[in-house]
């Protein structure tokens, strides 16, 4: 019997009496969670793209981190509000395995983007004479599409091995599914997912590793000048704020995954297991937006434009 025919739905047992008994005010505040992610990161991109002066790596780079943003938070989201007000919290065994990857795939390729702009602050800053002959726009071109396409095979790969497992159980213990969550139901033994598993987390964590290097020659170079300290400040501390925003996020998510306690609360799950899916959205376009006065000139200029316009 196939594990489609045997688990053809999930249980999604994240939702609990605090969820039923507060799914109004849940309601509303997951709702304009969603919306000022939506607005934040949808500002950011339509910015980048009708201002000019802002088609340049950075901001290129930082136009594709908002825009993962708002493919991985599709993913939970809609259902969440969904789930809110259905008596069953049921998602289908297709249903699951996609919104797997596309959550999944969402966290990888932030860590790929974070190092694309780690690595472009580091040719502007400790290579500016070559900067324009080494990010051409082909390269950039380059390096973007892989950004997506490398997160999206892995992720692909550990899906495919996912689904060929038998499932004894149906019950997934989170607000969302999970790969781990799925791997404890499996009836076969999952020895070689685990083997795939952490070899695509020290994959990403190998990304982190790069990205230190990377700030540790920034910091050695932008110490020689005022102009590399000035833009230091200006470019790398943003990045910077990201990057933490994003690993905590996902450490979180990762390490309460597979060694969460089972004494901690449901309504503290619940929370880490969805903080790295509300934090690093919002945040990230806001710190840029706040930080980057070329952004926030662009966004004010456009703002001024379409209200004298419409006016």
């Amino acid at each position: 019997m196939s594990n489609e025919t045997m688990t053809s739905v999930f249980s999604l047992s994240g939702f609990n009496e605090t969820t039923t008994t507060y799914r109004l005010t849940l309601f509303f505040l997951t709702l304009l969670c969603y919306s000022v992610i939506l607005l934040v990161n949808v500002a950011l991109i339509v910015t980048i793209v009708l201002e000019e002066k802002l088609h340049e790596p950075m901001y290129i780079f930082l136009c594709n981190l908002c825009t993962n943003s708002l493919y991985g938070t599709a993913a939970f989201y809609p259902k969440f509000i969904f789930d809110l007000f259905s008596n069953t919290h049921v998602i289908s065994y297709t249903g699951c395995l996609l919104q797997v990857f596309v959550i999944y795939s969402y966290a990888a390729t932030d860590f790929s983007i974070l190092v694309l702009m780690a690595y472009d602050r580091y040719v502007a800053i400790c290579r500016p004479l070559e900067y324009h002959s080494v990010m051409t726009k082909h390269r950039v071109i380059l390096l973007v599409c892989i950004s997506r396409l490398v997160p999206l095979m892995c992720q692909a790969l550990v899906m495919i091995m996912t689904s060929k497992l038998e499932l004894c159980g149906f019950l997934i213990e989170k607000l969302y599914c999970e790969n781990w969550a799925i791997l404890k139901l499996s009836c076969d033994s999952i020895t070689m997912n685990n083997i795939i598993g952490f070899i695509v987390i020290f994959f990403y964590l190998g990304h982190y590793v790069f990205i230190v290097c990377s700030y540790v020659e920034l910091v050695k170079s932008a110490l020689k000048s005022r102009e590399g300290r000035r833009k230091f400040m200006q470019t790398c501390v943003p990045h910077l704020l990201c990057l933490l925003n994003v690993l905590v996020a996902l450490l979180f998510d990762l390490m309460y995954a597979r060694y969460g306690s089972k004494s901690v609360s449901q309504d503290v799950k619940n929370f880490m297991a969805v903080q790295f899916l509300m934090f690093p959205p919002i945040l990230n376009p806001i710190i840029y937006g706040l930080k980057l006065s070329q952004v926030r000139n662009s966004f004010v200029r456009l703002c001024t434009y379409t209200k004298q316009v419409n006016g």
